[in-house]
């Protein structure tokens, strides 16, 4: 796959610093068409309403109960989860088994280095190549639209891909400690959500890991800063997309809200955190093994001119060299489904989309239906 990437295409800009230069206007390739500019979230104190809330599911339960013996006790937790992917592709989890005060302390890890000096973050700076380091783009498209952020990606799991310890910041010099301490338990819980999403489709526990790669699936952390932005009505902080893996696991600020989620035909909903909560979406992967029963859903980060934003993205991946299609029994054929919706296809040979072009939405998937992936 590297093989494939390039350098930048335009010497690297780090959002961070324009923003702290003081500038009263964004540069114009910060600067997104008028049909992809965002409006702007209700007020803090505005009640949201239960129809535009994405779903929160108490794993409690399940992990008090099932987690050992199987999910039959946990039925509730199940339908659950299943009837939030049918409607939403996201979900809110709380009491999922991972403490507050690590996810406070890797938070706040990656808020320190990100308010380090620019020059010791350079030290960092990534390439498409791995992607491993301090960014500031997805894509490699020369002249893009680029979004109104900064961010650090490192690769988790499994032991023989780790990052080695040069990606990693030497400050906070907690950094590392704290961040491979957050990963295993998120990790964990990613591997219950999989059992979990394996019987709400009617398949046993163990489906989804094992058509995913078993013990060879991937974890990735990015590390995402979001920046004052003198003019947010313009720009966002990430486009719209899909994730292209198989489950995110998301740890927003606790302050300032950015996440929003496409609904139905086109309505943007603004997430409201729960505390001490991870916000949780299938991926592109898990529409296709699903056969379309489940859909990855566009989301974008806005951004605002009184406040930065910090989240941390675990993103669970399959395996890359393990082709990918529907499970059997989900289609036509077993009677479970419409026709196969999806040819198979290797996870590596899947990101590659999104590593050239950036967030697109979900033309990848989309043309993947016909078999064919855009050029541009």
């Amino acid at each position: 796959m590297a093989d494939c990437m390039q350098e930048w295409p335009e010497p690297a800009v780090r959002v961070q610093a324009l923003a702290e230069s003081g500038l009263s206007a964004i540069p114009r390739c910060y600067v997104k068409p008028p049909c992809d500019r965002p409006v702007p979230p209700p007020p803090l104190d505005k009640e949201l309403s239960d129809d535009v809330s994405i779903p929160v599911v108490d794993l409690g339960e399940l992990l008090a109960d099932g987690a050992a013996a199987g999910l039959g006790s946990a039925a509730a937790v199940t339908e659950a989860v299943a009837a939030a992917c049918r409607e939403w592709g996201f979900f809110q989890v709380v009491n999922h088994g991972v403490r507050p005060e690590l996810m406070r302390a890797a938070r706040e890890a990656w808020r320190g280095f990100f308010r380090r000096p620019l020059a010791e973050k350079q030290r960092y700076a990534n390439s498409p190549r791995t992607y491993e380091g301090y960014g500031s783009r997805l894509g490699v498209q020369k002249g893009a639209v680029l979004d109104w952020g900064d961010y650090f990606f490192l690769h988790l799991a499994p032991e023989a891909a780790k990052s080695p310890a040069k990606f990693w910041p030497a400050n906070p010099g907690n950094c590392k400690e704290v961040s491979e301490e957050y990963g295993r338990p998120v990790v964990r819980l990613c591997e219950l959500l999989m059992r979990v999403l394996s019987v709400s489709l009617g398949l046993d526990e163990g489906h989804l890991q094992r058509a995913f790669g078993g013990a060879g699936c991937g974890a990735t952390l990015r590390a995402n800063y979001y920046p004052r932005c003198p003019q947010p009505d313009l720009t966002l902080g990430l486009s719209a997309h899909s994730d292209p893996g198989a489950l995110t696991v998301l740890l927003a600020d606790e302050h300032v809200r950015g996440l929003q989620v496409r609904r139905g035909a086109g309505e943007w909903v603004t997430v409201q955190p729960v505390r001490d909560a991870f916000i949780v979406n299938v991926g592109d992967q898990v529409q296709i093994l699903s056969n379309s029963l489940y859909k990855s859903v566009e989301h974008r980060v806005i951004v605002n001119a009184k406040e930065e934003r910090i989240s941390l993205a675990l993103f669970y991946n399959p395996k890359g060299d393990v082709p990918i299609s529907p499970a059997p029994e989900l289609t036509v054929a077993a009677g479970g489904g419409p026709a196969e919706l999806y040819p198979p296809m290797t996870f590596d040979e899947y990101r590659l989309y999104i590593r050239k072009k950036g967030a697109k939405g979900k033309a990848q998937i989309e043309a993947l239906k016909g078999q064919v992936l855009p050029e541009d």
